[in-house]
């Protein structure tokens, strides 16, 4: 019984590690740096953790089924150049169907993904967004001839890069997003069929569960999050810009990841990916602030990621011992 409890409350803790690891980033930059802990630079990392945020979302449901999305950074810097294109081409819409442009690029990339995946039974997502990680790049630099588009509506501009008193528009888009996926995932059949595919695809499939359609949603889900990831990147920079998101599918795997999600698939939620998209906004806004060298960023994010994948193998472990001592006990 006492192992047992002692199981469970370092269960507690694991699970409330991203947590955690956010408030003592928060803690010891704020001591370090005077202007950390306003109102100011509060707003600042939320504006520019937004895109993260959004890719980290979309990347939670393709993580979910033991899958990965290499082609987000990619697709964002196409939907840019598209979205930018479109609007030059034709501006009598007020630019709405730039709008529609920047979001059906996400969409149709994603269908590609999950299509070469399930249609094409490759072994892996590695490699069909593999592929698109480099198409996609691409066509972006040919599109724009490898230079920045200075054509985006006022629309796109106002949601990326507009604020209502201290709070970035891009954190309502965030918000709302967030949402829309907390009821996907657990509020609606569906989600609770992405959680049961990631955690054995073959017991889900005798279950009657739809496996290739699910899998095909999932990735189409994160190819509109990274449409919607290039509008507000797009709001931001005031451009069509082929060269964004170079490392964003990295980052948004370690937000993933670093939130409590796990590689072998079936555990992670909303929450956690936008706790780990924090940590890792924190983190370059805080070295920033102490003139701390980009490159020793990346090892500090590199760091955590390691430890948060160690918390992941320590969490099995303990879950898998724990289940050992309830059988036991009956």
């Amino acid at each position: 019984m006492n192992s047992e409890r002692s199981l469970r409350w370092a269960l507690t803790f694991i699970r409330l590690g991203p947590g955690i690891i956010l408030l003592l980033l928060i803690m010891m930059f704020n001591l370090f740096s005077p202007v950390f802990m306003t109102v100011q630079n509060f707003s600042n990392i939320a504006a520019q953790t937004s895109v993260l945020a959004v890719l980290a979302i979309g990347q939670l449901f393709v993580i979910l089924v033991a899958g990965i999305d290499l082609s987000v950074g990619s697709v964002l810097a196409l939907s840019t150049v598209i979205g930018a294109l479109v609007f030059t081409w034709n501006q009598d819409f007020g630019g709405l169907l730039s709008v529609l442009a920047f979001l059906l690029t996400g969409v149709v990339a994603g269908f590609f993904n999950g299509f070469m995946l399930t249609k094409g039974k490759l072994p892996h997502a590695f490699i069909p967004t593999l592929a698109t990680f480099y198409a996609a790049r691409g066509l972006a630099l040919v599109l724009s001839d490898g230079r920045a588009i200075p054509q985006i509506p006022a629309v796109v501009i106002t949601l990326g890069n507009g604020y209502v008193g201290p709070v970035p528009i891009p954190v309502f888009l965030v918000a709302g997003l967030a949402l829309l996926a907390i009821v996907l995932t657990r509020r609606l059949k569906w989600g609770r069929w992405i959680y049961l595919v990631g955690g054995d695809k073959e017991a889900a499939r005798r279950a009657g569960i739809p496996v290739d359609r699910v899998i095909l949603s999932v990735f189409v889900i994160s190819g509109l999050m990274a449409g919607f990831a290039g509008l507000i990147t797009a709001g931001r920079t005031a451009s069509g810009y082929p060269t964004a998101g170079e490392l964003g599918e990295l980052q948004a795997i370690a937000a993933v990841i670093i939130g409590g999600a796990s590689f072998f698939g079936g555990r992670g939620n909303v929450g956690g990916a936008l706790v780990g998209a924090l940590i890792l906004g924190v983190i370059a806004n805080g070295l920033n602030l102490l003139n701390v060298d980009e490159f020793w960023q990346l090892v500090v994010a590199g760091g955590i990621i390691v430890f948060a994948v160690e918390l992941d193998v320590l969490r099995r472990y303990l879950e898998g011992r724990f289940r050992t001592l309830q059988a036991q006990g009956e």
